[in-house]
């Protein structure tokens, strides 16, 4: 049974309090926030039983304010970029803030990482739900979302729902940024990782897919054997992993689980698996971290310190229409879950 607690974390003023929910089983906790849905702690044990904080973030409500990186935050409407900001629905064209060179980026400046969510209490998790305007951002139609965050023992689910009264590009996922070997460590190149992706899309300039789809085989991006992320990183010419990795095809609609990605770190012996319905997973090698980010413990983040599994549509699909379908219609409901499970090897 896990043990559902709740306490303040702080008010923004003019918006309300940001409160902070903790979930615990017997060898996880996950501490989640209603500002930003953000999982602002997640702490799991090692081989040897010692517990360790294996997500980065702030210690204070201030630095999630800003939050310029999206830690453990539900990122929305759009996650990931849309390619300058457009996409037509309907024959209307949308035009929405561009705040990643000439791309949207993450649901835009006050996107879904900015507001501050209702929640609920529920047997051993919580759900957190919000309105998006008709308008926000940009966007068509007014959005009902909800998350919720379950944790059974060694496993912590995330449930996407969403409906609309316009048609409207809908792509929800959680941007956490893991280190197996605590937050705080400095790289993760001794972290080992498997993603059971038999293609991948390439990138432009700007971090748009091109619009092609490439088998991995023979590239440094086939991650179906485990491959230790130090040397991968090694034979990409530019600055990491930021590309999404297809789970399924277009015309593939999921509804059970398919565990894709493992990752070990040998030092610690902590294992994450993740398992998703979504199509796609974006994997980041925190490429944009500098240390300029002091985190929790006064903790500087630097690039290639933490890695994240953003299990999602693929980028910009509303303007690619052999992309998975991202738009969410009138009458039609939006639902995808995550699964996170932690062991030991």
């Amino acid at each position: 049974m896990t043990r559902v607690t709740k306490e303040a974390f702080g008010i923004v003023p003019g918006a309300g309090t940001v409160d902070k929910f903790r979930l615990e089983s017997e060898g996880v906790t996950v501490e989640i926030l209603t500002l930003g849905c953000i999982i602002s702690a997640l702490k799991t044990r090692d081989r040897n039983g010692r517990s360790e904080d294996i997500v980065l973030g702030f210690d204070t409500l201030e630095g999630y304010l800003t939050n310029p990186r999206y830690f453990g935050a539900v990122v929305g409407r759009v996650a990931n970029r849309i390619a300058n900001g457009k996409f037509t629905v309907d024959g209307k064209e949308y035009q929405l803030a561009i705040n990643n060179g000439p791309n949207a980026l993450h649901g835009g400046p006050t996107g879904f990482h900015q507001a501050i969510w209702n929640a609920e209490v529920l047997p051993n998790g919580v759900r957190l739900s919000l309105t998006s305007a008709d308008g926000h951002e940009g966007y068509p139609g007014e959005l009902q979302v909800s998350v919720t965050y379950m944790l059974e023992g060694d496993v912590l689910s995330l449930y996407y729902e969403a409906c609309t009264n316009k048609t409207t590009p809908v792509n929800l996922t959680n941007h956490s940024y893991f280190n197996l070997a605590g937050q705080g460590t400095p790289d993760i190149y001794d972290h080992e990782i498997s993603i059971s992706a038999d293609a991948y899309l390439p990138v432009e300039s700007t971090m748009i897919p091109t619009g092609d789809v490439q088998p991995v085989k023979g590239t440094p991006f086939d991650l179906r054997s485990s491959v230790r992320i130090g040397d991968r990183l090694s034979q990409l010419p530019d600055r990491g992993f930021d590309h999404n990795f297809c789970l399924s095809s277009p015309e593939e609609c999921r509804e059970t689980p398919k565990y894709f990605s493992r990752v070990y770190h040998p030092g610690s012996g902590r294992v994450l698996n993740v398992a998703t319905t979504q199509p796609g997973v974006q994997f980041y090698t925190s490429n944009f971290l500098d240390a300029s980010i002091k985190g929790k413990g006064g903790a500087a983040y630097p690039k290639h310190s933490a890695f994240c599994l953003e299990t999602q549509n693929w980028p910009d699909a509303v303007n690619k229409p052999h992309f998975p379908d991202a738009l969410l219609r009138p009458g039609d409901d939006y639902g995808h879950t995550t699964w996170f499970q932690f062991s030991t090897a």
